[in-house]
């Protein structure tokens, strides 16, 4: 059995994105090139077209408002989608989270 050179990372997705996704618990993806925001996501969207403007614009590519990405016990939501992320979330170690963000007083 031979084995993928590329990193496989974990991602999890609030509950309203992996019902719309239609799927349970962690997602796992084979990322090419440098693992980032825009790699995972690109990743993301490439194997759940569905899931296309639910996090990031369809247009600019820009993250939405209410979604929130954690990597590590960090807020990664204001890093530049260029930037790697983690090597415990690019080893599959630890999953990069999309968070629902809440708002409200």
């Amino acid at each position: 059995m031979s084995e993928s050179s590329e990193p496989r990372v974990r991602v999890k997705l609030p509950a309203h994105l992996r019902k719309l996704a239609q799927v349970d618990g962690e997602v796992t993806l084979e990322v090419t090139g440098p693992v980032t925001q825009r790699t995972v996501l690109d990743a993301l969207e490439a194997r759940h077209p569905v899931l296309r403007g639910t996090i990031r614009d369809h247009g600019t590519l820009k993250r939405r408002a209410f979604v929130r990405f954690f990597a590590c016990e960090e807020d990664l939501s204001h890093s530049a989608p260029d930037e790697p992320l983690p090597d415990a979330v690019a080893s599959g170690k630890e999953p990069f989270l999309v968070v629902g963000a809440m708002a409200g007083g």
